[in-house]
């Protein structure tokens, strides 16, 4: 049986979304449709994807009869309303990071699924690469020993012409949504998504009134600890290294979508499939396509949510986004 998608935007991300699911068989995924605000663009990228139907709206997509899954590449601001839409009508889906702007918008979305019997993901990509599953596999057999520590930073510089959906508030613009998200997400993931005991949270906010840029501690019981930093006015090393009591482990620029793991006995790689003629806007998109799989076998299996990356775990991330974005003093219309 194949996999039906809708895809909800027509932006860079949903390019890229698109392209990686070309490196799947034709016979697990198809794009059936797309929908964008702008109906020219949405023709645009149906057509250099391949995909049969382009709609000007949202809501023609939820009422495509012949879609499965919809992919929500949408701005921030607007995830969880398209996810609530396209539930709505018996729809399921797999959306963009950060599902919501805060927890929540994240408990009503999941309070949708469940009220609907749908199945609900957040596009946590991440976790569902190779190169973060060995990282994981090497933790538990114990090759650097009990994990004491997570270094992790992702910074860029976005130059002189500032970018709207990074800066601004009515977008909910701000590093710690953005790619904190990632930073968050690697020190979660490491010490088995626990809730951590204490949270730290300094930075600088842009005239704007979103954050710039963010250095986060979380404690977790043991004296465990991440030490995490984030900006969009700086280049960071953007690298996780996870430090045990016998050695350490690597995730190599960009942490976040890294191909190779750097290990105590050599460098694991997991090279990604590539598509002649093809392009991505993000580096190591290809790796977009392990989430498409996940969903698939859970639509498949009949599952409501994800065993690698349950809905518990997406709720616990945007409880500590919000946390950090109240100590640096981020707030946005929807948090009131």
């Amino acid at each position: 049986m194949t996999t039906r998608w809708g895809i909800c935007s027509a932006g860079k991300i949903a390019h890229d979304f698109a392209t990686a699911l070309k490196t799947l068989p034709a016979s697990d995924h198809r794009v059936c449709a797309v929908a964008g605000r702008d109906i020219a663009r949405a023709q645009q990228f149906a057509s250099k994807h391949g995909i049969p139907r382009a709609y000007g709206s949202y809501e023609e997509l939820a009422n495509d009869a012949e879609i499965d899954v919809v992919y929500i590449g949408t701005i921030h601001t607007t995830h969880v309303a398209v996810a609530i839409q396209m539930m709505n009508h018996g729809k399921a889906v797999l959306c963009e990071k950060p599902f919501g702007v805060n927890a929540k918008e994240v408990r009503r979305a999941i309070a949708t699924s469940r009220e609907k019997g749908t199945f609900l993901m957040e596009a946590a990509w991440s976790r569902f690469l190779p190169s973060w599953l060995e990282l994981q596999s090497q933790i538990v057999s114990g090759a650097v020993g009990d994990v004491r520590m997570v270094l992790a930073s992702f910074g860029f510089r976005m130059g002189d012409k500032p970018i709207d959906r990074l800066v601004r508030k009515d977008m909910a613009g701000g590093a710690i949504l953005d790619i904190g998200i990632y930073a968050i997400t690697i020190a979660s993931f490491v010490f088995g998504d626990e809730k951590p005991i204490s949270i730290s949270a300094a930075g600088n906010l842009l005239d704007t009134g979103v954050d710039e840029q963010v250095g986060i501690t979380l404690t977790y019981a043991g004296g465990r600890v991440a030490s995490l930093a984030i900006s969009i006015g700086a280049h960071l090393p953007c690298e996780a290294v996870v430090v045990g009591t016998k050695g350490s482990l690597k995730l190599p620029y960009p942490f976040w979508s890294a191909t190779k793991v750097e290990t105590p006995t050599g460098v694991k790689e997991f090279p990604l499939p590539t598509l002649e003629g093809e392009e991505y806007c993000f580096t190591n998109s290809a790796g977009l396509r392990y989430e498409a799989e996940d969903v698939r076998k859970c639509l498949l299996a009949g599952k409501k949510e994800s065993d690698i990356y349950p809905l518990a775990k997406t709720e616990l991330i945007a409880t500590l986004m919000d946390e950090v974005r109240r100590q640096v003093g981020v707030v946005y219309a929807q948090d009131k």
